[in-house]
């Protein structure tokens, strides 16, 4: 008696080893998750971590890359601010007191800033954000120097001419502090006219 109970317990084990095979089986072949979570008790689900797991490397992945575009907008403004400076100057240097050929001789600082400001870099807020400083220079006796021209007329041939632009750049980077990034170039030619 005791030999059929335990085969008869086996037989009954065996019958619910296969039901559960066949019942998921059933579930993996139509796709019902319902069935699938029935054949694995004890196993808890891990359904949303994939969510969260997403959700945090994304976060990290998107203000990293936010960060790189922004400072390649910095870079970018970098550039077009050191170019203005080659024109602001180049502008100065054949306008000086003795230039008789163009319309707009005898440049002032007002006249050049005008001018950089005027020249319309794409994305570049030029009158909001845009200083532009000019400084001319005179040559002193040897050892040859170069001190700053303060009375008379400075923009003579052989006076130098500086031009100095400043950008306030608005570095915005996704959980970062907002900052203003002072971009600065110089340039300074000798006057030809």
């Amino acid at each position: 008696m005791h030999l059929k109970n335990a085969s008869l317990g086996e037989a009954k084990t065996t019958l619910r080893l296969r039901r559960g095979l066949s019942r998921l089986v059933v579930a993996r072949e139509t796709g019902d998750n319902k069935g699938l979570s029935q054949g694995r008790r004890g196993v808890h689900g891990e359904d949303g971590a994939t969510m969260v797991e997403m959700a945090l490397s994304l976060t990290l992945l998107l203000a990293m890359l936010f960060g790189i575009i922004e400072m390649s907008l910095a870079l970018y403004t970098f550039h077009y601010i050191a170019d203005a400076a080659r024109e602001g100057t180049r502008y100065a240097v054949v306008r000086g007191s003795s230039c008789s050929v163009l319309t707009n001789c005898n440049a002032t600082a007002a006249q050049i800033q005008t001018y950089v400001q005027d020249l319309g870099y794409p994305g570049i807020n030029s009158t909001a954000h845009m200083t532009v400083n000019t400084t001319w220079w005179t040559p002193t006796p040897p050892p040859a120097t170069w001190s700053q021209c303060t009375s008379g007329i400075c923009n003579v041939p052989k006076n130098a001419v500086q031009v100095q632009v400043t950008y306030a750049f608005p570095l915005s980077i996704p959980y970062w502090k907002i900052t203003t990034l002072n971009i600065s170039s110089t340039s300074r030619m000798v006057i030809s006219n």
